[in-house]
């Protein structure tokens, strides 16, 4: 597989021999599916919290006798059939909601991805990404002069210059190999990889 090379102005002037196992892959659109359905899941966290019949405030005195008013009878308004009282299956905080999901099919998604993404264009390699210093305007500059976006870098290192100069940005991620997600993946309009990177992620998927 050849991977289009960009120079600092966006534009293709060589390519550069990619793996087919990591980018020529066939796409498999029920792997990946479930490869950032997984991702999202495991990444929830359990704050959300709803009281049963225990735990709302509520008196032990039996609303009304329990016979000759023609109602049902009841024996406190705690009863999750009263309004205000107890949730049956409340939700806990400490409710699990991750997805188990092999490291095979995990690996297998991830290069599902990057191959769909160098089909459709998505997807290019550059020597390298780097600013003189930790300033957002220097970084912004270099991508509006490339014509992107919405672009997310995969560097083999990013130093702090490029860690500072990107997180203000709102569509731009930087991230090294061992970082990208299957996600931010398919979010961002443009991914570019350096060539560094490229063999981190043979190593990583293949």
């Amino acid at each position: 597989m050849q991977l289009e090379l960009l120079n600092e102005q966006g534009q293709a002037t060589a390519k550069v021999d990619a793996p087919d196992t990591v980018f020529a892959r066939d796409y498999n659109e029920a792997l990946v599916h479930q490869v950032v359905v997984a991702f999202q899941a495991n990444a929830r966290q359990g704050t959300r919290a709803q009281k049963d019949r225990e735990q709302v405030h509520h008196s032990t005195k039996k609303p009304f006798r329990q016979k000759g008013t023609g109602r049902a009878r009841a024996g406190m308004t705690s009863s999750p059939l009263w309004r205000g009282g107890g949730r049956i299956f409340p939700n806990m905080p400490d409710e699990n909601f991750s997805h188990k999901l092999n490291k095979k099919m995990y690996r297998a998604g991830m290069a599902a991805i990057l191959s769909q993404l160098a089909r459709e264009g998505r997807l290019a390699v550059v020597d390298s990404i780097s600013v003189e210093a930790p300033k957002t305007k220097l970084l912004a500059a270099k991508f509006k002069a490339m014509g992107l976006d919405s672009v997310m870098v995969i560097a083999d290192t990013v130093d702090d210059n490029l860690a500072l100069a990107s997180r203000n940005l709102a569509n731009v991620l930087v991230v090294e190999p061992r970082y990208a997600d299957p996600l931010s993946l398919v979010f961002y309009k443009k991914v570019l990889v350096t060539k560094a990177a490229v063999e981190q992620l043979k190593e990583m998927l293949a």
